[in-house]
């Protein structure tokens, strides 16, 4: 009886294991407020519910038309002393807490309004930021979690400083980091967390720190105005004149600080031996957030910081979105109806021979939609591309794509056949293979983040049988057709 316990709490577990997990938001609205640590501004961070697919986003609500940035790892502009976002000319400082937070406790979706620049730096850890998410209270949403799966190796080196980060597959997100300051104080630590049910109890409370020696030269270059002893651990690693200490103190707002005991300057207590190693490890979360889904795999990190770990943010996003592209390449069966045949597509968009050059919509929903273009000797641009080597010219693939998203975009219109795209932008553009007379071109296109204000972002790929021949990402606008 008991061996048979043991296969059932083992089947049980191993079928929990492959059961899809579902996404995740906050069921009310929740607020905190603080200093931002380099600004010294007050803020108020909100945090709200938020659709499925959606992810984090950050909405600044004390600049005209609410400006939105989302946490991707490609608005990352600087990394100097904590990981900043930035689109045109709004700033998000120090979302590597409030990121880690969030993908410690498992959620996966939402929006988060701040007042200010900079994300508050409470006592320096995600402490409090986990305490409002419980208040608000995490509900599972109907879409299914979509993970960044490791299947082999990837790693990331700085010859410079000798960060070095790994990733391997596992059967579930666990991460590893390894600091060494050269400090005969601090000495070499490292942390590990696996799954991210002990977040909160091993690595969400752990703090910030830095070192004693380095707290004027940062007040110098208008660092750390937030700055203050109760939300850093300082580390004490050199000695230093009671009338520097008296300076330091002065400059902080303080009546004075002393070094009573080695290590740790007399204003807190560590919580763990190896808190600073917990830090790190939190901070390489929240700035793995950054590739915007959750990851399944190991990850090893030896002296890892903002720089280094954006840097390996940026492989492992760009690992995943070939990988999204392997895994969802468009299957098309001819005798399946189509969901909008040529003369459906005619009465959504203004395009006419000889430039419609989308024939079928495979299929349509609220965030993807996949076309289909049968490429035919009889295209009239064959007559005058390439002579005796007939190929689609690569711009009029990207214009297969971008008529392709006008029907993705145009569905959520209710007076349908009222309204146009107009592309405001295409990025990342790459031509990858020949499309030539005979072949059957798939065109994919996938919300990168919902629309709003009636601007659309797209992520476009075209495929011919099982491979990728075009991509780009899109920005087009919908506009009302004018009579």
């Amino acid at each position: 009886m008991y061996n048979e316990c043991i296969l059932l709490s083992g089947f049980l577990l191993s079928l929990h294991k492959t059961l899809p997990m579902l996404q995740k938001t906050i069921r009310d609205v929740v607020s905190v407020s603080g200093i931002g640590l380099h600004t010294g501004r007050n803020v108020t961070m909100t945090f709200k519910p938020a659709p499925e697919n959606s992810g984090y986003r950050f909405l600044r609500t004390d600049l005209p038309d609410a400006p939105i940035i989302p946490a991707d790892v490609q608005f990352v502009v600087t990394t100097n002393r904590g990981t900043t976002l930035q689109i045109r000319d709004v700033q998000i400082s120090t979302v590597e807490h409030t990121l880690s937070a969030l993908t410690g406790l498992g959620i996966d979706n939402v929006m988060i309004e701040i007042d200010g620049p900079e994300a508050p730096i409470m006592d320096g850890s995600a402490k409090y930021i986990m305490q409002a998410l419980h208040r608000a209270g995490i509900q599972e949403q109907t879409a299914n979690k979509e993970f960044f799966v490791i299947e082999k190796p990837i790693s990331y080196r700085d010859e410079v400083t000798g960060s070095e980060l790994l990733a391997f597959p596992s059967e579930e997100f666990e991460v590893t980091t390894m600091i060494d300051f050269n400090s005969p104080v601090l000495g070499q630590q490292y942390a590990s967390l696996k799954g991210v049910e002990n977040y909160e109890t091993e690595i969400g409370t752990c703090r910030t720190f830095v070192f004693l020696h380095e707290l004027e030269q940062l007040l110098a270059h208008g660092l750390i105005k937030g700055g203050d002893l109760d939300n850093a651990i300082v580390i004490v690693d050199r000695i230093m004149q009671q009338e520097d200490l008296d300076r330091l103190a002065q400059k902080l707002g303080k009546p004075g600080v002393k070094v009573e005991k080695e290590g740790v300057l007399n204003t807190t207590s560590l919580q763990f031996s190896n808190e600073p190693a917990r830090h790190k490890l939190l901070d390489v979360i929240g700035d793995l957030a950054l590739i915007g889904k959750p990851i399944k795999g190991k990850i090893v990190a030896t002296k890892p910081g903002h720089t280094s770990n954006v840097q390996f943010a940026r492989i492992l996003k760009k690992a995943l979105a070939e990988q999204r592209k392997l895994q969802s390449i468009p299957v098309y069966d001819p005798n399946v109806e189509p969901y909008y045949n040529i003369n459906q597509i005619s009465e959504l968009l203004p395009h006419r021979y000889p430039f419609l050059l989308v024939d079928k919509i495979l299929t349509l929903s609220d965030t993807q939609v996949v076309g289909l273009k049968n490429i035919t000797m009889n295209e009239s641009f064959f007559a005058g591309h390439f002579p005796g080597n007939p190929v689609m010219p690569g711009v009029l693939q990207i214009e297969a794509l971008a008529q392709t998203g006008g029907i993705l975009a145009l569905a959520t219109q209710e007076d349908k056949g009222n309204w146009d795209t107009y592309f405001l932008k295409i990025d990342n553009c790459k031509f990858k293979g020949k499309v030539m007379p005979g072949d059957t071109l798939l065109l994919k296109m996938e919300l990168l983040e919902p629309i709003r204000r009636g601007i659309v972002r797209m992520q476009g790929t075209a495929y011919v049988g099982n491979k990728v021949v075009s991509e780009a990402e899109l920005v087009a606008q919908i506009v009302r057709r004018s009579n």
